[in-house]
């Protein structure tokens, strides 16, 4: 059996499950009108896209619906329609400002299944590079990661508005 490692995400994992309270970190970031500062990239009419603080790799973001539900079956077919058009977006803007050589795409739904933050479903886009789990996430017990958050979501906020306006997106 073949076992991911990501040690990095060790901070993200002990703090979740500190934080039992009632408030959800995804729907009080979208409350707030700072979105640089909540690496919020773009806002939908249902959904949103945001730069996940904890990254595998730069740009791995998530998309998120507005709504407060657990699981992708309780969304309306305009908010999945959004997402999806919001994962083509992610997608070309990942793909013309890093070039990856492919992509992890998911949704955790649960505890069980990884989700880290399971009452409110989200999508994880992580660009992936031929070797970008090399020696020392394996050998050093650490993850590098070569950009500061800040340089991965002025990367990408332009280029995914840049996009959005230019398939006359109407999100």
């Amino acid at each position: 059996m073949d076992i991911l490692w990501a040690p990095w995400r060790s901070k993200y994992v002990s703090e979740a499950s500190k934080n039992k309270s009632t408030s959800c970190l995804f729907c009080d970031v979208i409350a707030k009108k700072e979105d640089k500062n909540n690496w919020i990239l773009y806002r939908g009419k249902f959904s949103y896209i945001i730069l996940n603080a904890y990254p595998y790799n730069p740009g791995h973001l998530m998309i998120v619906p507005y709504k407060h539900v657990s699981s992708i079956e309780m969304l309306n077919t305009n908010e999945i329609i959004e997402i999806s058009r919001l994962l083509k977006v992610s997608i070309k803007a990942i793909r013309k400002v890093y070039s990856p050589d492919g992509f992890n795409i998911g949704i955790n739904i649960g505890r069980v299944a990884g989700a880290g933050i399971d009452q409110h479903v989200h999508i994880h886009v992580v660009p992936r590079w031929n070797g970008d789990a090399n020696f020392m996430p394996v050998i050093g017990g650490v993850k590098v990661l070569p950009e500061l958050l800040e340089d991965t979501y002025n990367k990408l906020k332009p280029e995914i508005e840049k996009i959005i306006n230019e398939e006359a997106l109407d999100l």
